[in-house]
């Protein structure tokens, strides 16, 4: 922690001052805490000396799961679910699972992993992140239905993955006792804490004895994640099932609590998010990245324009998408932050394949948050108008047009 702070603080600082290049540019903050955690973990200058087993790298990446999956909730109340479940049924119905099957053949197949190792590592990059694609996201001239898919799709994927995530972890740890019980406790327990605790909060702000003031608002839906996360840990209920049910009952019942603590939230969120980036950077090393192999690297590469997109291509057979929004829809499907994690809970499980499964998980998750991020920009202006299209886009498209227009000799 002596080095792991000021390191987080100096990267921080870097990339507020970058911030408004980077939304103009294919630069990107998470591609950046990554790359900054790389130079500095031990495989290269050796600042931030850190490994899977310290409890720091557990501790924040479930504080940051939770606080992302707790503001995720909150964009999806059930309303919006409601209005609009159409085409997001259609990406975690059928393109979550296909994804993850698609995904384990893959490694089967390339890399050799047994059906149970293919599977969990299916498991643990099924799940999206909008974050590495925010330009197209927060892009007002992109499809509403588009822009509301991607939100929905990647706010829910998370937590559906998460089960898939530990019965294959315990599979591959040669459990024959799945413990079922005790898993369907934990998530019980989770969604009941999730629901209860911001539905009666929310509650009492109603009545006329209680009243947040201008100032405290913000804090009061802080306030009541702070008390999901105290009662999920008391109770072992599922933290991360009750934050996202939590965010989803703030968002459905507390409209007002909502709208004060949005911008807060995503601001904290987004913290977590970045240090525990830093941390994963710093774990990968040059021998790493070397030791997966050719195989891993194309293991990598056809994880991203192999399985995300055939199962979205199936997904979305007569949905009445464009073959734009599509193809928009196919490619960003970047290895989000809860890869990140389950990716870190693979590595210190003690399965015998944890370390080959997290060397691939580790170079997939590289390459998307690269290429995503630095690609969102690009496809969001797809959706551009013509006077919002920039002038060397024109002058190529016209050269384009006009080579296609000289007769052949």
């Amino acid at each position: 922690m002596n080095t792991l702070l000021p390191a987080f603080a100096g990267v921080l600082l870097v990339a507020v001052l970058l911030s408004s290049l980077a939304h103009r540019t294919i630069l990107s903050t998470a591609a950046l805490f990554l790359v900054a955690g790389f130079v500095l973990g031990d495989g290269v200058l050796g600042v931030v000396s850190i490994s899977a087993g310290d409890e720091v790298v557990g501790t924040l990446a479930e504080l940051a799961l939770f606080a992302v999956l707790f503001t995720d909730g909150m964009r999806v109340g059930w309303a919006d679910l409601r209005s609009a479940w159409r085409l997001p049924g259609r990406a975690l119905g059928w393109g979550l699972p296909l994804t993850l099957v698609i995904t384990a053949l893959i490694a089967h197949y390339l890399i050799g992993l047994g059906w149970i190792e293919s599977l969990l590592i299916g498991a643990v990059l099924a799940p999206t992140d909008p974050v590495f694609a925010a330009a197209l996201v927060g892009n007002e001239k992109v499809p509403p239905r588009l822009r509301q898919l991607l939100n929905v799709e990647s706010g829910v994927n998370d937590g559906l993955a998460l089960p898939f995530v530990m019965v294959f972890l315990a599979l591959a740890a040669g459990s024959r006792n799945l413990h079922l019980g005790e898993l369907g406790l934990e998530l019980a327990l989770g969604l009941i804490i999730g629901v209860a605790v911001p539905w009666l909060a929310i509650k009492l702000e109603q009545t006329r004895w209680f009243s947040a003031s201008t100032a405290y608002e913000p804090l009061n839906a802080l306030a009541i994640g702070l008390l999901v996360l105290a009662l999920g840990k008391a109770t072992h209920g599922n933290l991360f099932l009750a934050a996202f049910a939590a965010g989803i009952t703030v968002a459905t019942f507390g409209q007002r609590q909502r709208e004060a603590f949005e911008h807060f939230g995503e601001l904290i969120a987004e913290l977590f998010k970045l240090a525990a980036l830093l941390v994963f950077g710093a774990l990968i090393t040059p021998a790493l990245l070397g030791a997966v192999g050719w195989t891993g690297w194309l293991f990598a590469v056809l994880a991203l324009v192999a399985a995300r997109p055939i199962a979205i291509w199936v997904s979305f057979l007569g949905s009445g998408l464009s073959v734009r929004e599509q193809a928009a829809v196919a490619w960003f499907g970047p290895k989000g932050f809860a890869s990140v994690v389950y990716g870190l809970i693979v590595l210190s499980s003690g399965i015998a394949a944890a370390s080959q499964e997290f060397q691939l998980i580790a170079v997939t998750i590289v390459a998307s948050i690269l290429l995503h991020s630095s690609t969102d920009i690009v496809v969001a202006r797809w959706f551009d108008d013509e006077r919002d299209v920039p002038a060397w886009y024109g002058v190529a498209r016209r050269l384009r047009d006009r080579v296609r227009q000289e007769p052949t000799p």
